[in-house]
């Protein structure tokens, strides 16, 4: 096998584990979304405890959030390089 199909190979598996990954980080993502919206609900009847919970959740949202943004972005540059390395063996 050449150089540059085992390095497409090995870009595609990486994406396929990037997918996997961003497949899960979504996931919690989903669940951290409902919760810190049951703790804004309860910041508003709450009290100094409930307000902080709300504001750990809020950070908690934004941190996955930028996680799944960079991975989508690492996924999208490997699939612009399989594309260039597709092209090149095609020649």
């Amino acid at each position: 096998m050449r150089r540059r199909e085992r390095r497409l190979f090995a870009i595609t598996d990486g994406i396929t584990r990037l997918r996997a990954t961003l497949d899960e980080v979504l996931a919690e993502l989903g669940v951290l979304r409902h919760l810190q919206d049951d703790a804004v609900r309860d910041a508003v009847v709450g009290g100094p405890v409930e307000r902080e919970d709300a504001r750990e959740g809020g950070r908690d949202v934004a941190r996955f959030e930028k996680l799944a943004t960079d991975l989508a972005g690492q996924i999208e540059k490997l699939e612009e390089k399989r594309l260039r390395l597709m092209d090149q063996i095609a020649e």
